[in-house]
């Protein structure tokens, strides 16, 4: 029964590699409890795949996708792109004027260098040389 079903499965599936692939992935699906789209009779899960594939009742196309998303480990998700989002404001007008009001400390390079030498280097500890 076997033979004759891989030999009619060859005419939807070209490769018997991909064959296969695609089999075994349906045959795993039904031992995990997918319903079946033709009968039994006694067969075996892979016979029943390879049935269903001939039979044309389920897609290899279908399969295929199925079989590359169950192998894959990251999915990726395209999520929306950001907007810009308005200001809370009332009009465009009150938002000027806000920005007119803020003001920047501004700091020379020396004025930066004094602040910098005025600094105290970390002292060091006896929990220090512990760690090391």
């Amino acid at each position: 029964m076997a033979r004759v079903t891989v030999e009619d499965c060859i005419d939807k599936v070209d490769n018997r590699f991909e064959l296969v692939l695609l089999a075994s992935h349906r045959a795993r699906l039904i031992s995990s409890g997918s319903p079946l789209t033709v009968d039994r009779d006694r067969d075996k899960n892979p016979v029943v795949a390879l049935r269903e594939i001939a039979d044309e009742t389920i897609a290899p196309d279908d399969l295929k996708e199925q079989l590359i998303h169950s192998m894959q480990k990251y999915v990726e998700v395209d999520e929306p792109e950001a907007e810009a989002v308005p200001l809370l404001g009332n009009t465009a007008a009150a938002s000027a004027a806000d920005d007119s009001e803020v003001q920047f400390d501004r700091m020379s390079e020396e004025d930066l260098l004094r602040g910098l030498e005025g600094l105290v280097p970390p002292t060091h500890s006896a929990d220090d040389d512990d760690r090391e």
